[in-house]
């Protein structure tokens, strides 16, 4: 005689949380449980954790085959929160749960050897998933805060056996409460840095539009410091930029009890870092840092010591604001719209006044930057050159303007590309660019003059535009004037060139 029973838990692709049956049969044969519908290891491993369990809240398995199907089979199934659905499914076949109990919800979590039920990644969009379901939401009672957020009704259990008498009507369980909605950690403030007014007004301006930025400069100019300030001009997520983010680190397994908060992500890499790690990928196609800084920051420090192949790798996620993850079976796409920060030496050896000044020439600063592809740096709107900072610059007092204030203009440009409706200026389409960054007579006379005797690319030419569209809604001009031009055109800083001898325009 056979034995069936069901239950339905998700499968992660990407962000996306699809429905799955967890089809649970009990027949005759040779005693064992068997787990197929391409299941990884760790899938696979959980017949061992669920028979533990069992065994250590008193249930015996009947002797027989129980044969465990994770429809449809050929969608790739990866970690540990099929070991919940699996193990109730089991329950419900061999009558420890009532036969209806698991119609209508969706099962979600990691079972331990005692019974207990552990976190795993990935239940704020699996919780979502259920709620358009309209199914409830059975998870571990550590998920139960994060859950939460999703709304609809959400049964957060400690272990096997409270679910158990909470189905029987024992003991039924409270639906958790969310997490907190925190500020998160404390912004440095501009104010600590001194002097740098160029670079803190391009700061400013690249806050504004969303514009990527580069600060190429000694050791000790202060350009970490300056990246560091750049999520406090930024302002707070908005509730659907919130949700966005939070299943991406719900994801990745990094939101701690359910807490979000509207505090952008900064994410700064060591420059060790590999392709996968920065785009994403690895067994089970995670986010990388380029997705965990989604709506935020991602910092590049020391960007010429990264390897070409994980920055050439950033250039299609920095135009098209996603990453595709491909592989043999299936795809994976994950949200990676940031503002890029990163900041060099000019050379290797720092290129710095006195005692840090290269010792190789002009030679080491071409090698140098030489690593850095030309479409990666044409995708960097803002290029800037940092001085070192002086002795006379350390003694001058705080700056009366710090990061409140920077930001309050931030947001009221911001405001103003809003109401055009056309979305951030770093991001404007052509059609839109034409329509409104359509420069003043002497601004096109400059501009037409500046892309021909620089040799601008076309991208680089039309990012010159979105700059000083940016630029103008700072100063709350409607029109993009001769001086906005100018002030973007000079935030294309001079490369070295290895057959001039000196310096030349990046195109």
């Amino acid at each position: 005689m056979q034995t069936c029973a069901n239950a339905t838990t998700v499968a992660f692709a990407g962000l996306e949380a699809r429905r799955v049956e967890v089809q649970v049969q009990m027949t005759g044969g040779t005693p064992g449980i068997v787990i197929v519908g391409l299941g990884d290891k760790a899938v696979s491993e959980s017949r061992e954790r669920v028979r533990a369990a069992f065994a250590s809240i008193g249930l015996a398995i009947p002797a027989g085959r129980l044969v465990v199907n994770l429809a449809p089979a050929d969608l790739p199934k990866e970690g540990t929160h099929y070991d919940l659905p699996i193990a109730l499914s089991m329950m419900a076949a061999i009558g420890a749960l009532p036969r209806d109990a698991l119609d209508g919800v969706v099962c979600f979590g990691e079972v331990g050897l005692d019974g207990a039920l552990a976190p795993a990644p990935g239940a704020l969009p699996a919780a979502m998933a259920a709620h358009s379901m309209d199914a409830a939401f059975i998870c571990p009672e550590a998920c139960g805060a994060e859950a939460a957020w999703a709304g609809g009704e959400v049964i957060a259990a400690p272990s096997l056996l409270a679910l158990v008498n909470h189905f029987r009507g024992g003991a039924a369980l409270k639906s958790p409460e969310r997490g907190d909605l925190v500020s998160g950690a404390a912004v440095p403030d501009l104010r600590d840095v001194r002097g740098q007014e160029q670079a803190k007004r391009a700061l400013e301006i690249a806050a504004a539009g969303a514009h990527n930025i580069l600060f190429v400069g000694p050791p000790g100019a202060g350009k970490s410091m300056l990246a560091q300030r750049l999520p406090g001009l930024l302002p707070p997520l908005s509730s659907e930029e919130l949700l966005e983010v939070s299943m991406l680190h719900s994801v990745a397994g990094l939101l701690e009890r359910g807490r979000l908060t509207r505090t952008r992500p900064f994410r700064a890499p060591h420059h060790s870092a590999s392709m996968a790690a920065l785009v994403g990928g690895g067994l089970r196609a995670k986010p990388g840092e380029i997705s965990l800084a989604h709506q935020g920051v991602l910092f590049l420090d020391e960007l010429p010591e990264f390897s070409s192949q994980a920055l050439d790798a950033l250039r299609q996620p920095l135009e098209s604001g996603q990453v595709l993850i491909a592989r043999a079976n299936h795809h994976v796409t994950y949200p990676a719209r940031i503002l890029l920060a990163a900041a060099m030496n000019p050379c290797r050896c720092g290129g710095g006044p006195g005692a840090g000044a290269c010792r190789r020439g002009p030679r080491c600063a071409i090698e140098y930057q030489s690593r850095l592809s030309g479409p990666l740096l044409d995708r960097i709107d803002i290029q800037l050159d940092v001085p070192p900072v002086t002795a006379a610059d350390l003694t001058l007092p705080p700056p009366v303007e710090g990061t409140a204030e920077a930001a309050t203009r931030v947001t009221r440009a911001r405001d103003a590309q809003a109401s055009r409706g056309a979305g951030l200026n770093a991001a404007l389409d052509l059609e839109s660019l034409e329509r409104l960054a359509v420069p003043d007579a002497p601004g096109a006379a400059l501009l037409a003059k500046a892309a021909e005797s620089l040799a601008l690319s076309a991208r680089a030419y039309h990012r010159t535009l979105k700059v000083a569209r940016t630029i103008a809604d700072l100063d709350g001009s409607e029109a993009v004037r001769r001086i906005h031009i100018a002030e973007a055109l000079s935030l294309k800083r001079q490369w070295a060139s290895a057959d001039q001898g000196s310096f030349a325009k990046v195109s």
